[in-house]
């Protein structure tokens, strides 16, 4: 019989007192926003962007902050859980607590760059595709935010890599094995924080937990490298209009989404069929077809309008 593993990793990277201390998922957009900082900069410096490499910090930080902060978090509260934060509204500030929509985070990016793009005078699908090439590096830490914090996990599964997530017990149907466990007056929270170092109640939780799934890995290999990998293949070894990136992106996403949530369980009800990330995504890839058909069109046109003033000039 297998041995599954038992995730007791920590959402803390230290702890100052009992439930104090900087986290893990709190890291990992620090380092998302490092790493998209330095490699959109390269971006600029080699001449795939219209932007100076001396506004580029300037402008992934109010990214960061509008887009992707306050658009995820708007989309989780909105997409995911609208009834327990219309039933508690002050918990919509307890980022700490986690509940970001990748979503929304996108939506938020979309506006947030064309208003930068119209203020300072830049294009819009310029200014994005290069963003659409960073972004999968978000996407990647995100993920592996939600592995650390053991949330998000997979299905039920045999497979060898198989886990055993101790945050199955908030989703438990049948509590009474649970508290036969470890007594009527048990704790999930408390019992969840020993699970990272007390042999006893780690072993108690190895006959309980289902093993599953670890999806968060699948889906920071899916959304951050296999997603990264092509971009930036298409942003520096081929040619493409502007908004075709931009467009490449949301497709991409969409198709490795749709595909990573066949091993999550769902965290919100389906619909139809589909889990929520499936239903959203199919949105992305009609928006990523517009900014395909868009770069294209508009390339196609500016062409024209080229070699028309080529030829007067000749004339």
């Amino acid at each position: 019989m297998l041995a599954f593993y038992l995730h007791t990793l920590s959402p803390f990277i230290f702890k100052i007192g009992d439930n104090f201390g900087p986290r893990w998922y709190g890291c990992a957009y620090v380092m998302a926003f490092a790493c998209g900082y330095w490699l959109y900069k390269w971006l600029a410096q080699r001449g795939y962007s219209e932007m100076p490499p001396e506004n580029v910090g300037d402008f992934i930080t109010w990214a960061a902050l509008f887009g992707v902060m306050l658009g995820g978090r708007l989309g989780y509260v909105l997409f995911y859980k609208f009834d327990e934060y219309a039933a508690h509204p002050l918990d919509v500030f307890k980022l700490w607590d986690g509940g970001m929509s990748s979503h929304g985070g996108m939506l938020g990016l979309i506006l947030f760059t064309l208003y930068y793009a119209r203020r300072h005078h830049y294009s819009w699908t310029g200014i994005g595709d290069n963003l659409c090439v960073v972004a999968p590096i978000g996407l990647f830490f995100g993920r592996c935010a939600n592995f650390i914090n053991g949330e998000l996990y997979g299905q039920p599964s045999r497979v060898p890599w198989a886990m055993l997530f101790p945050k199955e017990l908030y989703d438990l149907k049948d509590t009474s094995t649970f508290y036969a466990s470890f007594g009527a007056n048990a704790n999930i929270d408390t019992i969840i924080d020993q699970s990272r170092h007390d042999p006893a109640v780690q072993e108690i939780l190895r006959g309980l937990l289902t093993p599953r799934h670890p999806s968060q890995i699948y889906e920071a290999l899916l959304e951050g490298v296999v997603l990264f990998c092509a971009l930036w293949f298409l942003r520096t070894k081929m040619r493409s209009p502007r908004g075709v990136l931009t467009g490449a992106f949301f497709i991409i996403y969409a198709i490795v989404r749709i595909i990573g949530e066949n091993f999550r369980v769902p965290d919100a009800p389906l619909t139809g069929s589909l889990t929520r990330g499936q239903f959203l995504s199919l949105f992305l890839i009609v928006i990523g077809l517009a900014f395909v058909i868009y770069g294209i069109v508009t390339c196609h046109y500016e062409r024209a309008d080229l070699e028309k003033k080529t030829a007067a000039a000749k004339a």
